[in-house]
């Protein structure tokens, strides 16, 4: 069979964002979505290494994540490769910690620690995670906005090789837990800079109204002329307990571009000059985050991590020089930049529907194409698209157009970020090959809730049908971890795959558990 037939094209439909086109095959993977290692084998089915997405249906069930070891590994390399030749003659390489919070489980840390990189925590729970793999605590950062006292005894019990302090109030408890049990915690500041990067609000992290960070903006605290960040610095310079390493900073998620991470340097080096000056310290550390995008959708274009690496030497470097100072150790974070489209999530199709939407014609021309998608594709059961906008049709009224609603066993409970933050993703059918037309779809869940939405919009083959599969690229960051027990649905279980062999990493939850915690009986 031939994996890949073609399709009858057509123009777009008018309810399609003006981003999405119609793809010239509906079979073929654009590589920038998928994984190493995903392809269609010679029955046209989605395949990673050698499996079959129907195999691994048969064997863990849907919905179900589905990363390939190979290629997390590759990405983790990736990128310690690129920022350790990039900064190799400015501060002999960089540390890079691989961000947990985007997915977290023992086996990935235990990878982590074999390609070289460090772990990055933001939680208690993953601190747990880090110690039951074995990481060495040396190698472990502990983040967080609202630190318990507990969480702060156990980064010190694990001998973590940073903690990165998030307000005045905080760096007062560390540095007190730690003179309390004789211990030297090594710590961190994050600053905020004042970089607005270009993503969305939620996932910017270094503007000013918002939860993270110490200000470095004069007056942001109650002592005249000294911002918070400040004041920190001089504090903790004070404390017996506490080492000072360095300075952080995080500017949000998703970024495409390195100017914001180019900024955030050269005002982090600056504020650190000064300091040094000031308080007569030396702070050998500076930590510039994560946030490197991926593609979700054809449009994303996210650079090459060796693109971002050398843009961010370059200013380091130059700022260094300038400023006349020995270039501190610098560090990274990426999370999403090695997870995410190391991964899709393979659902199953259950209900379809079909509604009819408004939109209007805008000019002659539009009619035109639809008049020349009709011909095209004449006697076909899915041209009401092109007979409804046919030339009877006059320019600049409101004409029907069809939907699709392709319900899959899944939804918001094992990826709630369309809903969170809007965000786009794509869609393939798995199982099977097609040649039958494009139709704009809209890839919903099985939950309670109207915003249950998977994929916004996607063009799909017209003969989708219950009990296909679909899979998502993508998934990899901020899904399985932001995942929930919405409607009472069993989170899914994730699949790693490794030279044609499939392993659970996390099991998928069934309905025992999640009575289990149910204490009314």
């Amino acid at each position: 069979m031939n994996a890949t037939p073609g399709h009858r094209a057509g123009p777009g439909s008018p309810l399609a964002p003006e981003w999405l086109q119609v793809p010239a095959d509906l079979n073929a993977l654009q590589e920038p979505l998928w994984a190493a290692g995903v392809a269609r084998n010679n029955d046209g089915e989605l395949s990673i290494d050698g499996l079959s997405v129907s195999e691994l249906q048969r064997q863990f069930g849907t919905p179900l994540f589905v990363m390939s070891e190979t290629d997390f590994r590759a990405r983790a390399r990736a990128f310690s490769d690129a920022f350790n030749e990039a900064f190799a003659d400015i501060c002999g390489g960089v540390d890079v910690y691989y961000a947990g919070k985007s997915f977290l489980c023992t086996s990935v840390v235990r990878w982590v620690e074999e390609e070289g990189l460090r772990l990055d925590t933001a939680s208690g729970g993953e601190l747990a995670v880090a110690a039951r793999a074995g990481i060495p605590g040396a190698d472990v950062a502990l983040h967080g906005n609202n630190k318990s006292d507990a969480e702060i005894n156990r980064a010190l019990d694990m001998g973590l090789g940073r903690i990165v302090v998030d307000s005045l109030a905080e760096l007062d408890r560390v540095a007190a837990i730690a003179a309390h049990r004789g211990d030297t915690a090594k710590v961190m500041l994050r600053l905020t800079p004042g970089v607005h990067a270009h993503t969305h609000e939620f996932i910017a992290t270094a503007h000013e109204d918002q939860k993270f960070g110490l200000s470095m903006a004069g007056d942001s605290t109650e002592k005249a002329g000294l911002s918070a960040a400040e004041e920190a610095v001089a504090a903790a310079a004070g404390y017996g307990s506490v080492e000072l390493l360095g300075l952080h900073c995080h500017i949000g998620s998703q970024i495409f571009e390195p100017d914001g991470f180019a900024l955030a340097a050269v005002r982090l080096l600056e504020f650190l000059a000064a300091m040094q000056t000031k308080y007569s310290i030396v702070l050998p550390e500076l930590d510039l985050g994560g946030g490197y995008g991926i593609a979700y959708t054809p449009v994303d274009t996210p650079r090459p991590a060796a693109d971002i690496a050398q843009a961010m030497a370059a200013v380091v470097r130059s700022k260094c020089a300038e400023l006349d100072i020995v270039p501190p150790r610098i560090s990274i974070e990426p999370g999403r930049a090695i997870v995410g489209s190391s991964t899709f999530t393979l659902y199953e199709v259950g209900t379809l529907k079909t509604i009819r939407v408004d939109a209007p014609v805008a000019d002659d021309a539009a009619v035109d194409a639809a008049d020349s998608a009709k011909e095209g594709a004449a006697g076909a059961d899915g041209t009401a698209d092109a007979v409804s906008t046919a030339r009877g049709a006059a320019a600049g009224k409101n004409v029907t157009h069809p939907r699709r609603y392709v319900s899959v066993d899944g939804g918001m409970s094992d990826n709630p970020r369309p809903v969170l933050y809007d965000a786009d993703y794509s869609a393939i059918l798995a199982s099977r090959t097609s040649d039958a037309a494009p139709q704009l779809s809209r890839v919903v869940g099985k939950h309670c809730e109207s915003g249950d939405i998977v994929v916004r919009d996607v063009y799909l083959p017209e003969d989708v049908a219950a009990g296909d599969l679909l899979a998502v690229p993508g998934t990899g960051a901020y899904c399985w971890a932001l995942s929930s027990n919405y409607n009472y649905l069993a989170r899914p279980g994730v699949v790693a795959v490794r030279d044609g062999s499939a392993r659970l990493i996390v099991r998928g939850e069934t309905e025992e558990d999640l009575l289990n915690r149910d204490m009314g009986v």
